[in-house]
């Protein structure tokens, strides 16, 4: 499977739990898809996902932006699967690439009411970025060449929850940087569950950028926690003693592990005594303080 793969398998899961929230929130809503050319099928299956939702699309208004170039075949093939949605549902096929997004999303309306965007091949140019913030709420998922982190370019946009994670395939495909920007918490911890969600023997690893030794990680459940136990040292050394729930946020808002890894990780290093806790005994709840001994680097 290719990173093309994950990330289409990435956006049925999200639109799984974005659209139904989306469509409760609002009379209406956007979806936005912009592809730089090679896949452009994420879009095929956005729309069967759509169908899907249709009894819960009543009286409600959702806006498709498909904005690409995929060849003369795409309108075909878009076609055949918008004919299974229901009237509620306008798609609209844009020709070009995601630095026509902006345009398409203001002709569109999409400002003012729930917005997901994905722009798949996009530099995280500031115009494209204000464009996909404009909704209320707002998501994107932008997909990128790794070298930069996408963080600050997403933050000054106005996404104030930020991830981000290297798609590294096996073999000579070149690897891809994954950002993912919202206001919503429940937003964000769903991307982080369907990040280690989708399939395990896909033939590609994640990379967390936050991880200065850049290790790469099989997608698993419970993935490997060696990246975040020196990510969570590093912030103890930075800020110093810190409850379980303050490291638990550290992890949903600055790495690509999710809250629940966090205890699996601490009981490592409780048990190798990188780290000491106040209680000392005791369930490891999220009022416990955890503090980072000064040789811990040696246990990483």
């Amino acid at each position: 499977m290719s990173t093309d793969a994950v990330l289409r398998e990435l956006l049925v899961r999200r639109l799984d739990h974005w659209l139904p929230a989306a469509l409760h929130r609002a009379r209406r809503a956007t979806l936005a898809l912009a592809y730089a050319g090679g896949d452009a099928t994420g879009a095929e299956e956005a729309l069967r996902v759509v169908a899907e939702f249709a009894d819960r699309l009543r009286g409600r208004r959702l806006t498709v932006l498909v904005v690409a170039d995929d060849g003369t075949d795409l309108p075909v093939r878009l076609g055949a699967a918008e004919a299974a949605l229901p009237a509620d549902v306008a798609v609209h096929l844009v020709p070009g690439g995601p630095d026509r997004l902006p345009v398409a999303l203001k002709a569109a309306g999409a400002a003012g009411a729930p917005l997901l965007t994905v722009a798949d091949g996009a530099d995280p140019d500031p115009v494209l970025l204000a464009a996909a913030a404009s909704g209320r709420p707002a998501e994107l998922l932008l997909v990128t060449a790794p070298g930069r982190s996408l963080r600050p370019a997403l933050t000054d946009a106005g996404f104030p929850l930020v991830t981000e994670v290297e798609l590294v395939p096996d073999g000579d495909g070149p690897a891809r940087l994954l950002g993912y920007g919202t206001g919503s918490d429940h937003g964000l911890e769903a991307v982080k569950e369907a990040l280690w969600a989708v399939d395990e023997y896909a033939g590609v690893r994640y990379r967390d950028p936050a991880d200065p030794q850049g290790r790469l990680l099989d997608i698993s459940l419970d993935p490997e926690p060696g990246p975040l136990r020196r990510e969570l040292l590093a912030e103890l050394a930075r800020s110093g003693p810190r409850t379980v729930t303050e490291l638990r946020r550290f992890a949903t808002t600055s790495t690509v592990y999710r809250a629940a890894d966090v205890n699996r990780a601490l009981a490592s290093l409780l048990a190798s005594g990188a780290v000491t806790r106040d209680p000392e005994h005791g369930r490891l709840g999220g009022d416990v303080t955890i503090s980072a001994v000064p040789t811990a680097g040696s246990f990483a």
